[in-house]
């Protein structure tokens, strides 16, 4: 049997309008690689990476210089998922619903659910990736930001300016909780509109660009629990630009350092991100790029932060999801049709496969997916 799915095509779509979804903020602010192409898991995708330039002096000359060699980096991303929602339908099933609110009804809510659950794992994914790849933080653990005031959107704005990406080209996002943005929302500042400009927030509860930067919210900002490490001492002399720090001297506590813990040595007040952490009493962890921002001496103090929820600020080159339909075998499989449908909600494209059995049919939802933080210059988590 063919075209099984052309003809419940608009009841997957009107479903998908229905069913109640979480907020996604993630998914926008990311870069996100699809294709209509077929691939497996462990499957790479790669990316090029300039490295920063060295000047020389300009000395006149009747022979052109040769000029410096430069090495391009070569990153890559693997796809690591590959997840799907089964969804099993016998021939009494459909007599039985269709007596009620019929099949397509609840075939159509089915999907949508599916969707559902799958963009929120995607979600889920991409905000830890994020977090946990961060360069530098701004705001005050376990406190909500946007309590009186919108400074700590500048704050992370400068700490993307000063490590060098671009903040004024349209493309810098800031995803936070709900419970952030409904302490954006109660800023008298932004409900006036001769203060802020519209009344969109007021009449609509839209929240408006701040400083160049996107407001989004999600429903899957992860709340990192800190490493409970104590003790831990720089191990060595570290220069500014430094993201591998020797440490040691440590009581480990089980789950020591974490990759998302937020770190701090006494005489600097930056706030750096764990991007790989210990479970030793002694080596190495690596901070976000560009690393240290002040020089580090033998011997001083690192201090872990308290947990935090992790909204975060990024630039959309920053992080990076790459999306495919499953593979399938050379002449297909079993299923009597496919479907590739895009989730009006998130625009996430998934494959729906239908399967013929005896005396029963089963759905699937499913889609192959990996996830990159590329540079974490380009991440600033926003504290809560």
């Amino acid at each position: 049997m063919a075209n099984v799915l052309t003809d419940l095509a608009a009841d997957i779509y009107k479903a998908a309008d229905i069913v109640g979804r979480e907020l996604t903020g993630f998914i926008p602010a990311a870069t996100v690689n699809t294709s209509v192409e077929e691939v497996g898991v462990g499957q790479t995708v790669r990316a090029h990476f300039t490295r920063t330039a060295t000047a020389v002096d300009i000395a006149a000359s009747m022979t052109i210089p040769e000029g410096t060699d430069q090495t391009i980096d070569n990153k890559t991303m693997t796809l690591t998922k590959q997840r799907g929602v089964q969804i099993p339908w016998t021939g009494e099933d459909i007599r039985f619903v269709n007596g009620g609110p019929g099949y397509q009804t609840i075939y159509g809510d089915q999907i949508a659910q599916a969707m559902r659950t799958l963009t929120n794992e995607i979600e889920a994914d991409l905000a830890t990736e994020a977090y946990t790849n961060g360069s530098r933080a701004v705001g005050t653990a376990g406190t909500t930001p946007f309590g009186s005031s919108i400074d700590v959107i500048a704050e992370g704005r400068q700490i993307l300016a000063d490590n060098g990406m671009p903040v004024n080209d349209g493309r810098t996002s800031l995803v936070m909780n709900t419970s952030a943005g409904t302490k954006m929302r109660n800023l008298v500042q932004l409900q006036k509109a001769n203060e802020a400009g519209s009344t969109a927030l007021l009449r609509s509860g839209v929240l408006l660009d701040l400083h160049g930067v996107m407001m989004r919210e999600s429903g899957q900002v992860v709340t990192h629990t800190k490493g409970a490490g104590v003790g831990y001492d720089a191990a060595g002399g570290e220069a500014i630009g430094e993201s591998t720090i020797a440490l040691d001297g440590g009581t480990v506590n089980t789950t020591g350092i974490k990759a998302g813990d937020v770190v701090t040595f006494a005489g600097d007040t930056n706030k750096y991100i764990v991007n790989t952490g210990t479970t030793a009493t002694s080596g190495n962890i690596v901070i976000g790029t560009p690393g240290l921002r002040e020089t580090l001496a033998d011997t001083v103090e690192m201090t872990v932060g308290n947990s935090y929820a992790a909204n975060v600020m990024l630039h959309q080159q920053a992080l990076e999801l790459a999306m495919r339909a499953p593979a399938n075998p050379l002449g297909g499989d079993a299923a009597v049709d496919r479907l590739l449908v895009q989730d009006p909600f998130s625009g996430l494209v998934f494959e729906i496969s239908v399967y013929k059995g005896f005396k029963k049919q089963m759905i699937l939802v499913g889609a192959v997916w990996g996830y990159k933080a590329w540079k974490p210059d380009a991440i600033v988590p926003i504290l809560g």
